[in-house]
């Protein structure tokens, strides 16, 4: 019952009260026992609605002097995205409503960090390298198995130790610079409840994994050297320009010693992983199989089988499968990501352009983890 009901209530059964006294007066009497009763009765429901009225008023009052609550204080993770969305919404303050036009500023490290991460789970080439978070060039050294000799041997009374070489080279990563650009429609940035952030996050992790996931097979020459820095050593070459052998497969795995076959996988298109179905061991046994307990749903040779779009098919002269443990394979990418709002460019297409900047480098750091298959130069 609100105020407002209890009021009239008051005043109706005030009203009652009165004519009970009424009635006694006009007859020259005093009340009844009767009356009596029903005036103390209606004399305690009034006491009640007035005690249940200045409850109501009480918290009325309360609610008036009603002291804040503290705000809650954001996370450094959601900080960076609130500021990462004002930038992509072109809000710097509520003082300040828009952002200059083409702003360029910082992707903050948690939101780039989070693209990272998206790009690990997309591309299983760029996860599975050995990655550095570090901006600016990065010096490695490097064993050389080949031509070092470190003797381990028994130490008999009299003897002299034998004394052998060890071979330390060095490779560099470089900080090539990459860039990124999503447009993105000005209708989904206006849309207050779209997940714009998320929707930015996704698609740049997409197009980033892409790239990287190429480069890192095929790499440009002056740029980014990827697993084209596999030695001869450790290739083999196809006897036909456009069909592998069973044979070529095992010889190809085996160019990786056992210590690195525990994490060696196959990449390989999907068109070459179809042609080998149909290839057999010497006891009759087709050497890929369907296996649903693998990473990707086959294995060849007891390894899993990678199928990756960037990879070639069989064509003359054409890498078309590697194989072994990347973790040989060092990649480096840098610690932050610049970042620039296009907010005029585009404009006549009503959309917002989203720039990034981003150095990296990937090259083979251990020679004995990696192999590739090449395809015959011509047919034969």
């Amino acid at each position: 019952m609100n105020v407002k009901a209890l009021i009239e209530n008051r005043n109706a059964k005030v009203a009652q009260m009165e004519n009970l006294l009424k009635t006694a007066k006009a007859e020259n009497r005093l009340p009844s026992e009767d009356e009596k009763k029903q005036f103390a009765d209606l004399e305690k429901e009034v006491k009640d609605i007035d005690a249940a009225i200045a409850m109501y008023d009480k918290m009325a009052s309360m609610s008036m002097k009603k002291v804040p609550s503290a705000p809650v204080e954001m996370t450094d993770a959601e900080r960076d995205r609130k500021t990462f969305e004002n930038a992509i919404r072109g809000i710097v303050n509520t003082d300040s409503p828009t952002m200059p036009a083409d702003a360029k500023t910082l992707i903050p490290t948690t939101v780039w960090n989070r693209i990272i991460s998206q790009v690990i789970e997309i591309s299983p080439v760029f996860s599975m390298a050995d990655r550095y978070n570090i901006t600016g060039k990065l010096v490695l050294p490097k064993y050389d198995a080949q031509n070092s000799s470190i003797v381990m041997q028994y130490a008999d009374e009299g003897t002299t130790a034998e004394s052998g070489k060890v071979v330390i080279s060095q490779i560099e990563l470089n900080g090539f610079l990459a860039r990124c650009l999503a447009k993105i429609s000005k209708s989904l940035i206006n849309n207050s409840n779209f997940d714009i952030v998320g929707f930015v996050e996704a698609k740049m992790a997409q197009a980033i994994a892409l790239y990287f996931e190429h480069e890192i097979l095929f790499g440009t020459v002056g740029k980014v050297e990827g697993l084209t820095g596999i030695t001869s050593d450790m290739t083999v070459t196809t006897a036909a320009a456009t069909k592998i052998t069973s044979d070529e497969l095992m010889d190809l795995q085996d160019k990786v010693i056992d210590n690195y076959q525990g994490n060696s996988i196959w990449i390989m298109n999907r068109e070459t992983r179809n042609a080998i179905r149909k290839l057999k061991d010497n006891d009759g046994d087709y050497l890929l199989n369907r296996d649903f307990t693998a990473k990707w749903g086959y294995t060849l040779l007891g390894k899993d089988v990678y199928c990756s779009d960037a990879m070639d098919k069989m064509l003359a002269g054409k890498t078309t499968i590697y194989y072994g443990d990347l973790s040989g394979l060092a990649v480096k990418v840098s610690e932050e990501a610049n970042m620039q709002v296009l907010q005029e460019r585009y404009a006549e297409e009503h959309l917002l352009g989203i720039l990034a900047f981003v150095e990296w480098d990937a090259k083979v750091a251990d020679t004995q983890k990696l192999a590739k298959l090449v395809m015959a130069a011509s047919k034969q």
